[in-house]
């Protein structure tokens, strides 16, 4: 069945992409996964060549183009090389931190932020995720409190997503205790803020190449023009927001998925064993068959949900149905894909292994899976009791 969701326009961004990644991706990313982090120089030549915010005004030197379908090719295109670190990085970049930005911010502040954001010079992180409080936000404990025009900002974060590379923190602190769900603000920490500090690097299970670390703010004065949209809307603009986080994460481990597949069914018919292919055996092929068709109806899915996000009207309960089924099924894949290697997908000289220890996270960031689950039960609630 051929696919119409790609036209010839994203197919020729593919082609861009995956000559880039040929290029610049590929022959280093097993150094940077043994060095724990990217070269910051990659960030500038994707900027370059137009990939890194892609959905960010002309007259800011983005590429203006909303349409999640070409984000979709960059993260398939890096899938297929196994640069997973690389797709979480833009995941927080791309299509966290700016669409806060884009949404909210003030023409200055957009004068400001998104030249630097375009080019790959900077790179945005956001600060949610606190040792005490992850899935439930309301228990944060970073606050900020007014002095004159600034806000003065203290508390940590931690397994922030490109939190050393950074140039730009959103966090999301607490500003009136008493004010409950209306209590939280989104303030812009800048590199170089005194008081801020990175803690260390966090050393993970996978996405070694991706740097994720703890951040500190003692006493950092935030200036009244970093603070992102009104104060005290934290949480609201959170809230609006979650859906196309969770598609990222979605369509990243879709992405992930396939590219997992692709390589198990390649191996198989390449390898031999009893006298014939190892894709010629029975068991092998009934697991190819059902991995095929859980990805394609999975995609269907995803891209409808994709579609939804370009018109505007992706709903919390659609995204969260995509995240938990995406990020489940990229584990099932994987591991079957690993099975399928035999002994060499143990070894860390194929990507199966890498991509076995990056997929694990997924179902866990952004909200885990029974998060999700509890957001799609408390929908189906209310719609059976009227």
């Amino acid at each position: 069945m051929r696919s119409t969701f790609y036209d010839d326009e994203h197919e020729a961004f593919r082609a861009s992409v995956r000559d880039f990644v040929a290029r610049h991706v590929a022959p280093h990313y097993a150094r940077w996964e043994a060095e724990g982090l990217v070269d910051r120089d990659l960030y500038r030549r994707m900027g370059e060549a137009g990939m890194v915010g892609l959905a960010i005004p002309e007259r800011f030197g983005g590429m203006e183009v909303a349409d999640y379908r070409f984000r979709m090719v960059l993260s398939e295109e890096l899938a297929r090389v196994g640069a997973a670190s690389i797709n979480a990085t833009f995941g927080v970049h791309d299509d966290i931190v700016l669409p806060y930005l884009m949404d909210l911010g003030t023409p200055e502040q957009l004068e400001r932020w998104l030249p630097p954001m375009a080019s790959g010079d900077s790179i945005g992180a956001v600060g949610m995720t606190e040792p005490d409080a992850g899935s439930d936000l309301q228990g944060i404990r970073s606050s900020a409190v007014r002095d004159g025009d600034d806000w003065i900002l203290n508390g940590s974060k931690t397994f922030i997503t490109n939190g050393f590379h950074a140039d730009k923190v959103l966090v999301f602190a607490r500003t009136d205790p008493a004010a409950g769900s209306r209590g939280f603000s989104l303030l812009l920490v800048e590199d170089g803020f005194p008081g801020f500090e990175r803690g260390r690097k966090l050393d993970k299970l996978g996405l070694h190449a991706q740097d994720t670390a703890e951040l500190f703010f003692r006493d950092v004065r935030i200036p009244a023009e970093n603070v992102v949209g009104e104060p005290g809307m934290g949480l609201v603009y959170l809230m609006e927001r979650l859906p196309r986080e969770r598609l990222s994460i979605a369509g990243g481990a879709l992405a992930s998925a396939e590219a997992a597949y692709a390589w198990g069914r390649d191996y198989v018919f390449q390898r031999k064993a009893f006298g014939g292919l190892v894709g010629d055996l029975p068991t092998v092929r009934f697991t190819l068959a059902e991995l095929e068709t859980e990805l394609d109806v999975a995609r269907a899915y995803v891209e409808r949900c994709i579609l939804a996000l370009d018109e505007g009207h992706l709903s919390t309960v659609d995204a969260s149905k995509a995240k938990w089924w995406a990020t489940e099924l990229e584990q099932r894949v994987i591991t079957k894909s690993l099975q399928l290697h035999g002994g060499y997908g143990f070894m860390e000289e194929f990507p199966i292994a890498r991509a076995f220890r990056d997929s694990r996270v997924q179902s866990i960031y952004g909200g885990t899976t029974e998060i999700m689950k509890e957001i799609i039960a408390r929908d189906i609630a209310r719609r059976a009791k009227g």
